[in-house]
């Protein structure tokens, strides 16, 4: 049976992510390992009393003890909430097979250490200590999408069913990837495809083009293929809000140096100032 990885934290984006997830466990019959993970300062395993030294009073290390012991409990208490509430709204969704799991670490450990045998991590794109600036990505985000060898889904801030897809394709090993993960996998059965280039036509575009249609003709989509000019992240922004696009799908970040400041650049502008969610393929 397919497994969704889903993280959630508490956030407003915690709700678009569990009603994304439901949407999806739903068209592919999966089940889903729900996550919440609490650093091990806040869950308790180190050591919160301070600094003191120099002969600091035993009674004022004995209160920071205890005091810090109950801030653990609450953080854990308040995180079992969180995954009871979380369950929840995916069930209501329809979806059987959800098993929460409250985890004391690192959240990205916690990711790679459990992804095997996964379809999909599912996460939201900014976390509860974010801001809203338009800027600011959770702090954790860019750490789970290099690390993980799993399709990342970036679930934005409100949920709506999907319907229209967007590809961006740059004909690096990591586009084709893409096109073939919606090629094949059962999620995107049914949805209206485009793939797109940012750049200049010419045959070798033109041929990446070909090569990408053909990928996804064998997998049962008829997909729209265009080349549009200007910077990506603006031309595909552009895409997504003037021809009603629900969802992008993009190649993630690359291993070399250069290909990871061409690519992991355009990547996390995209992730940044995209109005929907994004789906990250390795």
């Amino acid at each position: 049976m397919s497994k969704i990885i889903a993280l959630v934290d508490g956030s407003d984006y915690s709700e678009s992510v569990c009603h994304h997830v439901g949407w999806i466990a739903g068209r592919i019959g999966a089940s889903v390992d729900l996550f919440h993970v609490l650093g091990r300062r806040e869950g308790g395993n180190g050591d919160l009393s301070g600094n003191l030294r120099l002969g600091a009073r035993s009674k004022i290390m004995s209160d920071l003890a205890e005091l810090d012991a109950q801030r653990a409990k609450l953080a854990q208490a308040q995180g079992r909430a969180i995954l009871e509430d979380a369950k929840a709204l995916i069930e209501g969704d329809g979806v059987t097979g959800v098993t929460p799991h409250l985890r004391i670490g690192d959240i990205v450990e916690t990711v790679t250490s459990q992804e095997q045998g996964a379809d999909l991590i599912v996460v939201g794109k900014r976390g509860e200590a974010a801001d809203f600036a338009k800027m600011h990505l959770g702090s954790n985000l860019e750490r789970i999408v290099r690390a993980a060898s799993t399709p990342v889904f970036v679930a934005n801030r409100a949920f709506k069913p999907i319907e229209k897809v967007l590809i961006a394709f740059d004909g690096g090993i990591s586009a084709m990837k893409a096109v073939d993960y919606v090629a094949r996998d059962p999620l995107f059965a049914g949805l209206d495809c485009t793939v797109v280039t940012v750049g200049t036509p010419n045959e070798s575009v033109r041929r990446g083009l070909d090569d990408a249609k053909a990928t996804l003709a064998a997998g049962g989509h008829q997909a729209q293929v265009k080349v549009v000019e200007g910077q990506p992240d603006t031309a595909l922004g552009n895409m997504v809000d003037t021809e009603g696009h629900d969802l992008l799908v993009m190649g993630a970040y690359g291993h070399s140096r250069i290909r990871t400041m061409i690519i992991g650049s355009t990547t996390t502008q995209m992730i940044r100032t995209c109005k929907v969610p994004v789906v990250l393929v390795k």
